[in-house]
């Protein structure tokens, strides 16, 4: 797992991102998981998340990966329309069990 940072001139932390990296069945290289994407409510619409993404891109390419991924919630329209310039959208639904 790794996590990247997004600082103004002043060092003041704007937002943050995690990843993790794991196998995948139907690739050589490893996927990246981009797990939390979080920017500060006064950096948004100002290119943070961006950046983040594009540090996440960068990192996973540095690393071998063949593939950066991720979840986001089918309500959360104001970030579709950045992921949507950023990336594609494959067609699957998840599924899951949470187990006890």
């Amino acid at each position: 797992m790794y996590a990247l940072g997004a600082f103004d001139a002043q060092q003041k932390l704007l937002g943050i991102v995690h990843v993790v990296y794991h196998r995948g069945t139907w690739s050589q290289g490893d996927h990246c998981y981009l797990e939390d994407l979080f920017t500060a409510p006064e950096s948004r619409g100002k290119g943070v998340g961006r950046a983040l993404i594009e540090g996440v891109y960068q990192h996973a390419k540095a690393k071998g990966a063949s593939r950066v991924y991720w979840h986001t919630h089918e309500t959360n329209a104001a970030a579709q329309t950045l992921y949507d310039k950023l990336a594609d959208k494959p067609g699957f639904i998840q599924y899951r069990k949470e187990l006890e």
